[in-house]
């Protein structure tokens, strides 16, 4: 869901300009479809929010947070909003990234493998019956 509203966009390029430590290590481990092929975006526009990366195939947003944000009212309602709109939030600490970034990698992974569908969907029944093979 891509925004059209300038200023997010203008928002969005300057942060992507000015990545945290964190944000920078774990975009150099998630881009260019580094987790099972998912490709993130980062610093994406959605309803108001920059989000810091977002899968949009599997409606998945990662966010790399640092003390600001310990018990934010603002970031509950935020993340209220989100996933009203049918987003999963996965929120990680600076010092997780910096420290334990194949931990966080294996959290992402795991939500992924989560949100993805079924490989080999059950067939459609049509009616009564409609499983069993037609006598002769």
């Amino acid at each position: 869901m891509r925004s059209n509203d300038e200023k997010s966009i203008r928002l969005a390029r300057r942060l992507r300009m000015n990545q945290t430590d964190a944000e920078t290590v774990l975009w150099n481990r998630i881009r260019n479809r580094r987790i099972d092929g998912n490709k993130f975006v980062r610093q994406e526009p959605i309803l108001g929010y920059i989000c810091d990366f977002v899968c949009r195939e599997k409606r998945l947003i990662v966010e790399v947070d640092g003390g600001q944000h310990n018990e934010s009212a603002a970031d509950e309602i935020r993340d209220a909003r989100l996933t009203e709109k049918g987003y999963k939030i996965l929120r990680f600490w600076n010092n997780d990234v910096l420290g334990n970034i194949d931990g966080v990698l294996l959290t992402i992974q795991a939500e992924l493998v989560e949100a993805a569908p079924h490989p080999t969907p059950l067939p459609v029944r049509t009616g009564r019956g409609s499983e069993r093979a037609a006598r002769p």
